[in-house]
Parts: C-alpha cells; structure tokens; sequence
C-alpha cells in the first residue's frame, strides 16, 4: 500500500491509479512528516514537494533523507526555477534522493522502475577540489574538510516543457515536434529537441536540437529561457520526467491500432486520460465517438494528415490554441 502527502499538486496525484492507504493534504513541517511516517509501513511515498514548509532550503530535503527510506519516496518537484536547478538537483542526488520527476508520466513510472545513483548521475555536478594556498602545511591539509564547488549553470526556467510520443509505432511525433515548432515560432521563442534520434537531420533545419541522456540536461539548460521547449521524447525516460505535459500519438488505421493491441494490450489502458492525439487521423467527428465508445479513451483532439510545406496550416494553428497558445488566434 501507498502513501500521498499532496498540496499544489493534489489535483494532478488524485490521478495515480493506485492503491492508498494514507493520504494526506496540506503544508507540514518536515518533523511533522517524520514523526507521521517514521514508524509508518508503506510500500510508496508519493511526495508533494510543496507540501514540505520550506521545501526551498535543501536542508530541509537532508533531514528528511536521513530520517526516511528515500528508497521508498518518489519526490513531485515544484516548477518553481530555484527547486529545479541543476544545482538543487544535484544536492538531492548528494543526499541519495534519486527519485524525482516533474509530472504523472514519471511519477508512474519511478512507482515501478525506481532510479539507482547511475540513472541520475548526469544531474550530479562535481568538480576536483580547489588548491590549497601554499603556505598551509600538511597537517592543515589533512585535517580541513574539502568543500567541492558547484558547477555554475544556467537555471532551467522555460515557461512551458511539453514531450511529443508517438503510442502506434511511426504516428508521426518527429514531423509533428517540427511543424509545432515552426507554427509556435510566429509568436513565441521556441526550440525543438528529439531525443536518441537524428531524425531532425533530414528536415535540413540547423535550429532543430538532436541530444541523448549524456547532452540532454546541457541542451535543457542552454534553452532555458525559451517560451516553449518541445521534445520529441522517443521513450526516454529523462525527457519524459522534464516535461511538463506529454502529448500521446495515435495513427487510428486498423492495422496499426490491431498491431499495437497484439503486441501490447495495456497500452490503452495506461494512457487512459492522457492528453490524446488522433494524428494523421482521417476519421469524421461521428468516428470519433465511436473510436472513443470502443477503445473507453477521450480523445484530446483529432488531427487530420498535414502538409510540413506549408505556411499556415489552420488546423495545427486551432490544436496549438487549443493547448493554450493564445498569441497564435
């Protein structure tokens, strides 16, 4: 059994799907939360980071670890720029919290394939000691505790991280992320990225960003003062835990629904009320209905097939308001 301690983002956890044998809602102390849980069996702590007062001085996060199995917690970080840094992730990983994420889609996925330190370890930032001034002896040298720097990085602030995945194999993610780039580019400052791919190399388009676990936090960072950052996520589960939402593809062709639900039957279940995209869909609206009657899915939007030439596509221009793109109406 598990427990929730929620506050901004009780709404989001109500969501889980999974079974609750405690759930509690509201800002507490950090002592409060020990002496809640210390003695408390639970399998699963989902924690609210909001829901830790003071939850901003990382010293708070270290008597939490030292007095809580951090094994067990899946830590909700806040979007807040400063709870999110490199430089306050890296503390978190110091202290042996390796499970954390941004959303649902990582927070369901840490629940069944929690991180160990070399899932983690590019977050972490080291750097050799500083010299020691020559006129110290020896003895001093031993005895003076070494203080490791932190790397400076720019903070990661972007307004919005949103993660493109295609659920039928081939639904288009890739050239989807590129035209949404290129639409939302008219108004906002945005950056595509795809990851464990170069997919991107075949639209000829240098702005577009290609990375991998190793490069990926660097090219978040070096975007972080985009409106909007796209990431075509292709599975990868360091991506899909940066995003904010996740946009989920299906192409609804008979053979590709029938193939998927052959190979892998839960599919449809687990991204049961998920932001769902109908993508190079042709179905009426009536199809729709009844697409969502047989498969017990909402579907978020239905997108027809798209010509990536063209300038001014109304229906991807209508999808993107629909997401809150207002500056584009």
């Amino acid at each position: 059994m598990n427990v929730i301690v929620s506050n901004k983002y009780q709404y989001m956890l109500e969501n889980l799907g999974i079974d609750i044998i405690k759930n509690l809602n509201g800002e507490y102390t950090v002592d409060e939360i020990i002496s809640t849980f210390q003695n408390f069996f639970y399998q699963r702590m989902i924690l609210d980071i909001t829901a830790i007062k003071g939850y901003k001085d990382i010293k708070n996060l270290q008597k939490l670890s030292i007095s809580l199995d951090m094994d067990k917690v899946i830590l909700l970080l806040d979007d807040d720029p400063e709870s999110t840094s490199p430089s306050y992730l890296s503390k978190l990983i110091s202290m042996g919290i390796y499970n954390f994420t941004r959303n649902l889609d990582g927070i369901q996925y840490l629940y069944n394939h929690p991180n160990s330190y070399r899932d983690v370890a590019q977050f972490h930032q080291l750097e050799e000691p500083q010299p020691v001034a020559q006129s110290q002896s020896p003895a001093t040298i031993i005895k003076e505790k070494i203080v490791y720097k932190e790397a400076k990085q720019p903070e990661i602030h972007v307004k919005r991280v949103i993660g493109i995945k295609d659920v039928t194999k081939q639904a288009g993610a890739t050239t989807l992320t590129y035209m949404m780039r290129n639409e939302l580019a008219k108004k906002y400052n945005v950056v595509a990225i795809e990851l464990d791919k170069t997919d991107f190399t075949y639209f000829k388009d240098r702005n577009l960003v290609s990375a991998n676990n190793g490069t990926f936090m660097t090219e978040l960072n070096k975007y972080g003062n985009s409106d909007v950052i796209l990431i075509d996520v292709n599975n990868n589960q360091q991506a899909i835990s940066r995003c904010d939402e996740i946009i989920y593809l299906l192409e609804p062709s008979m053979i590709k629904l029938n193939k998927l639900m052959m190979t892998m039957p839960q599919t449809l279940k687990d991204i049961k009320d998920k932001k769902i995209i109908l993508n190079q869909s042709l179905l009426s609206s009536k199809d729709v209905l009844d697409f969502e009657y047989e498969s017990k899915l909402k579907i978020y939007y239905n997108l027809p097939p798209l010509d990536e030439r063209e300038k001014n596509i109304q229906a991807l221009k209508t999808f993107l308001v629909k997401l809150g793109f207002d500056k584009l109406k």
